[in-house]
C-alpha cells in the first residue's frame, strides 16, 4: 500500500470533512481534522477568557494545554484536550468565528504546525484543513482544493448546524462570508489553492463522485 500524504484544503461547507473521512476509510488511512485543532485551541481560549490577539495568554495557555485525536469505536474520531472530550462542544458559531480570528495569529500556527507535521510523520493520513497544502505539507504527495458554489455552502452548513446550534439561513451565510474573508485575506497563510493542488468543485457533484474522482489521481500517484 501507498504510504502518501494527502492534504484536502478549501473553505466551509464544500464537503472536506465528509469527504475526507470517507476518504481515510477508503485508503486505510488516519484521517485528521486540523480546523478542529483551531476549534480546540479556541476553545480553550475562551474557557480561559482570552481575546484573540492576546498572544501572551496563548503561549502560556498552550505550556499547560495537550490536544490529541482519539479514536472511538462508538463515535469515531475525537478531540481531546488534555483529559476532555471536546467534539461536541467545538462546532458552535462562536467557536467558529473565534477559530477563524485566532488562527492568524503566529503564536497559534507554531504551536499547531508542530502539531501537525507530528501527525504526518508515518504518513499514510489524510489532512483536512485550509493551509495543509500551502503551508504545513508543502510537498505532500497529493493536494487537494475542494470548493462549492456560496449558496451551497451555506445550505450545507445550515443543515449541519441544525441538530446541535440551530441558526436561520440568513445568519449562517452573512457568518461564512465574513469568515470567508478573514480567512482569505490574512497575512498569515491565507486559503488559498497550492499552485500544485487539484481543484474539485462539488457543487454537483455527490460526495461518492468527489471521492471517485480523488482515488482515481491517487492511484495514479507513483
Amino acid at each position: 500500500m501507498k504510504r502518501l500524504i494527502i492534504t484536502i484544503d478549501g473553505p466551509s461547507g464544500a464537503g472536506k470533512t465528509t469527504v475526507s473521512r470517507m476518504l481515510a476509510r477508503r485508503l486505510r488511512y488516519r484521517y485528521i481534522d486540523t480546523g478542529a485543532l483551531y476549534r480546540g485551541v479556541a476553545l480553550a481560549a475562551v474557557s480561559a477568557g482570552l481575546n484573540p490577539d492576546d498572544d501572551n495568554g496563548l503561549e502560556k495557555l498552550f505550556n499547560s494545554m495537550k490536544l490529541n485525536f482519539v479514536l472511538d469505536e462508538n463515535k469515531g474520531l475525537r478531540l481531546m484536550l488534555n483529559d476532555s472530550d471536546i467534539t461536541d462542544h467545538i462546532r458552535t458559531p462562536e467557536i467558529a468565528m473565534f477559530a477563524s480570528a485566532v488562527s492568524a495569529r503566529p503564536v497559534v500556527r507554531r504551536f499547531l504546525l508542530e502539531l501537525q507535521r507530528g501527525f504526518g510523520v508515518e504518513k499514510k493520513v489524510v489532512f483536512e484543513g485550509r493551509d495543509m497544502g500551502t503551508v504545513v505539507f508543502p510537498d505532500a504527495d497529493v493536494k487537494f482544493f475542494l470548493d462549492a458554489s456560496p449558496k451551497i455552502r451555506a445550505k450545507r452548513r445550515y443543515n449541519e448546524l441544525k441538530s446541535t446550534s440551530p441558526q436561520p439561513l440568513e445568519a449562517v451565510e452573512k457568518d461564512m462570508d465574513r469568515r470567508d474573508k478573514n480567512d482569505s485575506t490574512r497575512d498569515i497563510a491565507p486559503l488559498k489553492p497550492a499552485q500544485d493542488a487539484i481543484r474539485i468543485d462539488s457543487s454537483d457533484l455527490s460526495i461518492d463522485a468527489v471521492i471517485e474522482r480523488m482515488l482515481t489521481i491517487i492511484e495514479n500517484v507513483s
